[in-house]
């Protein structure tokens, strides 16, 4: 397990980050969606795709950096 405040950590820390605000949007989608906020659900929407795109990226990234030991 790397030290605490190195690179793999804290880029493990803002992916995890990005999951929790992921799943929190994910949320507000939803109600906006049931209290008829159908312009707000499809913008949060697009906004959920980028932040699964780019949780991809970094997954990967932190797998790289892990795997050659690189900080």
């Amino acid at each position: 397990m790397p030290a605490p405040y190195s690179l793999p950590d804290m880029l493990e820390r803002i992916y995890e980050n990005q999951l929790a605000l992921e799943a929190a949007i994910m949320e507000l989608s939803l109600w906006a969606g049931h209290e008829g906020a159908a312009h707000v659900d499809d913008n949060i929407c697009g906004a959920l795709e980028t932040i699964g795109e780019n949780a991809g990226h970094i997954k990967q990234g932190l797998a790289r950096i892990k795997q050659t030991g690189k900080m």
